[in-house]
């Protein structure tokens, strides 16, 4: 091998040895601190596009969990204005066959009348104000006469979506409940001196429905009691039932929703996790490992940084033979 001054081989090659091992412990240090070993797409290109993919899909699966529990929470809003309605309607109907009994005077019926009149207004302003984010759930001015569409898959297909029907927001107010039976209008109309109320969310309307229902009749600005003729307690009943049963069916109906948003949840639970799984195999750092590799590639560092000392002394050995 010839001796050369101006051209230190060794020392090339100790320096690119070096500049490898250095390199080798950065990446070391870097895929331990951050905890991923995919940090540039250069790392791995493929894995690094899979990775940025899963990131983009745990970031959306976290949103529509958020949309699945903001409908659990608006169902059992509207679940829990129902039930308050359904224990009014279900002391309004108590009131109704205790006033059919015929040992009540006119004294009772009026107090009877009272109690099922602020039942009634409650119900109405119970509808009225039951809301969620802004929504009215069941008013008059229901803000859902198409349903509600519930975001709980990644992509905008039909089975990305869960609809809650809009009856289950159906106008909840007395007027909504009780106006579209005709018969029991006709009833109101003679409790109400013969004039016909057009609005039952009124103070009018709701003084009418109650008289109706306990069996009077109003005569100038008092109440007399109903004669046999006008008196329909039958029909009465039967039209708060039929309420009842609505208000059953909206429940059931929400019962059914919440079940759906249940499940819907439970699948997104099990695809985040599954999602979880597999970003953390290609991109999470094994500390274990990359020690081992952190170690080496110290030592090696290390190794270099003498051995180059000792190779840069190399060409020094020319000096003998002058």
């Amino acid at each position: 091998m010839p001796v050369v001054i101006r051209t230190n081989m060794e020392s090339m090659i100790v320096q690119q040895n070096l500049n490898s091992a250095t390199n080798a412990l950065n990446v070391s240090i870097e895929r331990m601190t951050t905890g991923y070993r995919i940090n540039h797409a250069s790392d791995n290109a493929a894995n690094y596009s899979i990775a940025k993919n899963w990131v983009k899909q745990l970031s959306s699966l976290d949103v529509v969990t958020d949309n699945t529990a903001m409908g659990k929470d608006m169902l059992a809003t509207t679940e829990d204005n129902y039930s308050i309605i359904s224990t009014h309607l279900g002391r309004i109907r108590d009131l109704t066959e205790q006033a059919a009994n015929g040992t009540y005077g006119i004294d009772s019926l009026k107090a009877i009348k009272s109690e099922i009149q602020a039942r009634l207004e409650e119900i109405s302003r119970i509808a009225e104000n039951a809301e969620f984010n802004g929504i009215n759930l069941m008013g008059s001015t229901s803000s859902l006469p198409n349903g509600v569409d519930l975001q709980v898959g990644l992509n905008g297909t039909n089975n990305d979506k869960i609809n809650l029907p809009s009856t289950i927001f159906a106008n909840s107010t007395v007027n909504g409940l009780f106006k579209t039976d005709a018969g029991l209008m006709d009833i109101v109309k003679s409790a109400n001196g013969g004039t016909a109320v057009s609005d039952l969310n009124t103070e009018t309307g709701y003084a009418a429905l109650a008289a109706a229902f306990s069996g009077l009749k109003k005569s100038g600005d008092d109440y007399v009691i109903q004669t046999e003729a006008d008196y329909k307690p039958a029909k009465t009943l039967t039209s708060i039932d039929s309420v009842i049963d609505l208000i059953s069916s909206r429940n059931t109906a929400l019962g059914a929703a919440e079940n759906k948003l249940d499940s819907a949840a439970e699948a997104l639970s099990i695809q985040i996790q599954n999602v979880t799984s597999s970003l953390s195999t290609i991109r999470d750092t094994d500390v274990a490992a990359e020690s081992s590799a952190y170690i080496q590639a110290q030592i090696l560092q290390q190794a270099s940084a003498t051995l180059l000392s000792t190779a840069n002394q190399m060409p020094t050995v020319a000096l003998n033979l002058l």
